[in-house]
């Protein structure tokens, strides 16, 4: 256990359970100390509370922005109570042992979400706070360091039974929150001054979240995981509200933020738009007038792979789609919005899990942070949209304005699909997709594979490939993959183009009588 604690110093930004707190601690004998606002909230409670500028013998000055940065507090804080030396210095300038801190910071990271001023966002980056924390953690074996109120109540409870003393594992326990605390604070920092200056890549990167949900395991159940918040303004999984069903895993989470990635392409689609996704990966999308209509056509690009799927709806929930959705196993349903009875029908499942998240939120700006070996790559997202594209024809025919269609929305889906990615689509929906392939050629094969399955099991007379259009997320590099398409029956053909044999697979695609289009962008996805 570590020494006793006699005194306490409370310098908060969000009370929450702070008058409960203080006075468990002032109970057990412990004397307060405290700054500003929260000096004030502890005497207004009838509480005993030495204000930090008597201590120091210095006033709080340029609007508090000085108030702790002081050798009474920082030596209060930093002196080892066992190390002669550093006791002869304290008791020589009259410094007396802090044993315990309680501080959370000024709401850096709230006021950044709502899009504050540039003055008004820097005034709310704590310095003080920061300090004291750190200089806390550091010097655990004699000071317990609270950042969270939800320690509160476990720490008061231990204090209370072993003479207001704490372990040493809860020290440590407490200082590594501490460090990470800060460590995050200072990243939404570093992050938003690099978003304001256009720097988002410099030399050094910060990256840090608070936590949203314990996870009962990670990929597979050995795995150990935790889903975290970035910091500024919530969006896509992470603004989304749970309705009902099981707690959500990281595949599930994983997977509802692919379809929700994918979504965002329709977001402003006057029709309804739905995607489905099965191992992060599409397997059917669609639109159509209503939400039922867009799912039965995404449905029927791959029913075998939808089982078990991700459901992402543009549109609000109603019970017709709601009574197709539940006849088939299905892992999370997302939408804007679910009427009653579209809940009355998904809570007859009572494990499926039922998210809303508001339009608004569906997708947002920022960073692609993926861990390697011995470190991490970062890039912006892909924001490329197909829409802003200088699309052009490379072959003597033209795609007629169905084609056209059909092309940009195939083109939307295959940004989404695991590169090397393939997608058919006719009549603006999905009918074969062929995703995560070391070979562009499989890809279209499988694709079309997959086709002639489900044309079958529908008891179709000829697969709806034919006809269809295909989609290429990179540039095909031989004739080979394009001819594997108009085999299966595809008319036109939309790539960025950029290889050294485009005017072969040209050549190829007039040769077949189809029409074909460059973007001159690649969607690689990995």
């Amino acid at each position: 256990m570590s020494h006793p604690v006699r005194r306490a110093l409370l310098s908060v930004s969000d009370k929450t359970g702070l008058i409960a707190f203080a006075r468990r601690l002032s109970a057990l004998g412990i004397e307060l100390i405290s700054t500003g606002g929260t000096a004030k909230a502890l005497a207004e409670a009838g509480l005993s509370v030495v204000e930090v500028s008597s201590i120091t013998g210095f006033p709080e000055i340029m609007d508090g922005r000085v108030k702790t940065l002081h050798p009474a507090i920082h030596g209060g804080l930093l002196g080892v109570l066992d190390n002669a030396g550093h006791s002869a210095a304290m008791t020589a300038h009259g410094i007396r042992p802090i044993g315990l801190l309680v501080v959370n910071l000024y709401p850096f990271e709230a006021t950044m979400a709502r899009g504050a001023s540039w003055e008004d966002t820097v005034e709310n980056i704590d310095v003080g706070g920061p300090a004291m924390i750190r200089a806390a953690a550091k010097n655990h074996d004699d000071v317990t360091v609270i950042v969270d109120p939800a320690d509160y109540d476990a720490v008061a409870d231990e204090l209370a039974a072993h003479d207001n003393a704490t372990a040493k594992d809860t020290r440590r326990r407490l200082a590594a929150k501490a460090f990470a605390r800060t460590a995050s604070y200072d990243a939404a920092i570093s992050q938003w001054f690099g978003a304001q200056s256009g720097d988002l890549l410099g030399t050094y990167f910060a990256t840090g979240g608070t936590k949203l949900q314990a996870l009962r395991y990670g990929e597979n159940p050995h795995q150990k995981a935790a889903f975290y918040l970035s910091p500024g303004k919530r969006f896509g999984i992470a603004a989304a509200r749970q309705l009902q069903g099981k707690e959500l895993s990281y595949n599930n989470i994983n997977d509802t933020d692919a379809a929700l990635e994918c979504l965002a392409e329709f977001a402003h689609q006057d029709e309804a738009a739905c995607v489905i996704v099965k191992h992060a990966n599409p397997c059917g999308v669609a639109i159509a007038a209503d939400p039922a209509n867009a799912y039965r056509k995404a449905l029927a690009c791959d029913p075998v792979s939808a089982f078990g799927g991700i459901i992402a709806l543009n549109r609000p929930l109603d019970a017709v789609t709601a009574m197709q959705i539940t006849e088939l196993f299905t892992e999370v349903i997302i939408a804007p919005y679910a009427d009653e009875e579209a809940q009355a029908i998904i809570a007859r499942k009572k494990n499926l899990r039922l998210l809303v998240l508001e339009d608004a939120a569906l997708s947002g700006s920022g960073l692609s942070v993926k861990t390697v070996g011995g470190g991490f790559l970062v890039q912006t997202r892909d924001a490329m949209s197909v829409a802003d594209m200088d699309l052009r024809v490379v072959t003597k025919r033209q795609p007629t304005p169905t084609e056209l269609a059909d092309l940009r929305f195939a083109f939307r889906v295959a940004k989404h699909v695991k590169s090397n990615a393939i997608v058919y689509a006719r009549a603006g929906a999905t009918v074969g997709i062929g995703a995560g392939q070391t070979s562009r050629v499989d890809s279209a094969r499988i694709a079309a594979r997959k086709n002639e399955d489900a044309a079958r099991g529908a008891g179709l007379a000829e697969p709806s490939i034919r006809g269809s259009v295909v989609a290429s997320d990179a540039f095909f590099p031989f004739p080979d993959g394009l001819l594997q398409a108009a085999e299966a029956g595809a008319t036109a053909v939309i790539q960025p183009g950029g290889s050294l044999k485009d005017d072969d697979v040209i050549r190829a695609a007039d040769e077949n009588g189809l029409a074909m289009v460059f973007t001159g962008v690649r969607h690689f996805r990995h």
